[in-house]
């Protein structure tokens, strides 16, 4: 048996914040709002690539897809690395289709393309409905992570779940504080090499206790049941069908990473353009192997569970959490909470380095405006904190519902708010009109509602066919169609587009 404590937990975990402070004070030597923005767009393209890696894999991923591999419905055995390999189109898309744009545009929000195409408006909308999708979601793995530590760290102290969650985005609050993105690259190369690692040595010691070594285990995987992959024969109900996961992956890429402002302001860190599609191309290589790695120890867990005769817990999510806090060896459990904790904080402090560029630069013009330096860096350390008190109150919120099934759906509720985006992005990139821009808005509203409606009763009206990780597409389809019908053509687009870019 495990025979971590509270006590040793909490110093593991004293001890890896350490390290993210001391990062930060090695990156601290300039504190103004390029740096903290964009990292002065000094940054060389390898760091971001490996950095981006922790931040794409979010704790939810650490724990929910090694759980759901020994399941049945969606993700089961290995049909998830089918939405894995859509992500590599999405990414060939951002690479070589909206990076050049920003870049062109010297962009730093990446909202701001949506003003210069459609007008204020649509501009707004698409920065409201990022803050409003990233207050969310990052809430939301925020909370899964709190959880963690209130059961094994600090509710065994008698410390209430609110202060667990106020120590949590203080730490978060204090090392971004000053310098933003350009100490989020640096504690992102970190928290990545930490998560790896841990599944890494998960496999390894999970390997030895089946008789073999990694290679063994992984030859486990392979000849097991659970290494099934590629799903043709269900049809379009079956929720793993081949096409829905592989086009569903390629939508979810291109709207989670290529349009939202938390994934793109650390490509728009690179030097260059050149620099940024390396990244990028780099990033998705490594993002592949990453997510094998997760796959096959999410096999490996189920098979460790068969070899000890284990009862299975009652949630798939908690498989991963028993088994390296409680029966592997202790190694493997300081490994999980350093990756955990890695996981789940390199998505939510770069989110909240994003959350405070989005708002600073898309509803308060400070790039702008003609204020002074440093008035402008108060005013951004006010929203930084602002933010942080945000993601603590929604937290909490999650807290006080005690229903699973309903925080849940509050997290689906992040992915409809990203259709409307897709869908002004798409439409300014594909046509050449111009839409009626104080429409955009209630358009924005009704999309994702439509889509709700049509999603909960998609077995009625769509002859059984569930969207599952299309609504994105259906969304931003009914968004774009809307984009159609409120608007008129352009004869002078270009001539307009190019003296907006040269603006």
């Amino acid at each position: 048996m495990n025979q971590l404590t509270p006590s040793l937990i909490g110093m593991i975990i004293i001890g890896y914040f350490g390290i993210l402070f001391l990062i930060s004070r090695f990156t601290g030597k300039k504190t103004d709002n390029a740096t903290f923005f964009l990292a002065g767009r000094k940054t060389h393209w390898i760091w971001i690539a490996i950095g981006m890696i922790g931040a794409s894999l979010s704790g939810v991923t650490f724990i929910s897809i090694p759980g759901v591999v020994g399941t049945d419905g969606m993700n089961s055995n290995f049909s998830y690395f089918q939405v894995v390999l859509g992500y590599l189109l999405g990414y060939s898309v951002i690479a070589l289709v909206l990076l050049p744009l920003y870049y062109r545009m010297n962009l730093t929000t990446i909202y701001g393309y949506l003003e210069r195409r459609f007008g204020t408006t649509s501009y707004k909308t698409g920065a409201a409905f990022f803050l409003l999708s990233r207050i969310i979601g990052s809430s939301f793995r925020l909370f899964l992570v709190a959880m963690v530590l209130d059961q094994f760290v600090l509710g065994p102290m008698g410390i209430p779940f609110w202060v667990t969650v106020a120590i949590s985005i203080f730490l978060i609050w204090t090392y971004t504080q000053h310098n933003g993105m350009q100490t989020i690259i640096f504690t992102d190369v970190l928290q990545t090499v930490f998560m790896l690692s841990a599944v890494g040595l998960t496999i390894y010691y999970i390997g030895r206790e089946l008789g073999g070594g990694p290679l063994e285990a992984l030859s486990m995987v392979k000849e097991s049941d659970y290494s099934h992959v590629f799903s043709f024969s269900g049809g379009w109900s079956d929720p793993n069908n081949f096409f829905k996961q592989f086009f569903s992956g390629a939508l979810i890429t291109i709207v989670m990473t290529g349009l939202d402002q938390d994934m793109m302001q650390k490509n728009l860190a690179c030097r260059t353009l050149g620099e940024s599609q390396k990244n990028m191309f780099t990033f998705c290589i490594v993002l592949v192997v990453a997510n094998l790695m997760f796959l096959s120890m999410g096999a490996l867990l189920y098979l460790y569970v068969d070899h000890i005769q284990l009862v299975l817990p009652a949630k798939s999510d908690q498989l991963y959490p028993m088994l390296a806090l409680q029966y592997l060896p202790t190694a493997v459990g300081v490994a999980f909470i350093i990756g955990l904790i890695a996981a789940a904080y390199s998505s939510a402090d770069s989110a909240l380095t994003a959350l405070t560029t989005s708002f600073c630069v898309d509803f308060l013009g400070m790039e702008k405006s003609r204020r002074s330096e440093s008035s402008q860096i108060q005013t951004r350390r006010w929203v930084h904190l602002a933010m942080s008190v945000v993601l603590f109150l929604v937290i909490l919120g999650f807290s006080m519902i005690h229903n699973d099934a309903v925080i849940t759906k509050l997290f689906e509720v992040a992915g409809y708010t990203y259709g409307p985006i897709l869908g002004l992005f798409a439409f300014g990139i594909l046509t050449n009109r111009q839409v009626k821009d104080k429409w955009v808005l209630p358009l924005a509203i009704v999309a994702p509602v439509m889509t709700w409606v049509l999603n909960t009763w998609s077995d009625v009206l769509l002859a059984g066919f569930k969207l599952g990780f299309l609504v994105i597409a259906v969304n931003g389809l009914l968004m774009f169609i809307g984009l159609w019908i409120i608007s008129h053509p352009t004869d002078d687009f270009n001539q307009v587009m190019i003296k907006q870019t040269i603006d």
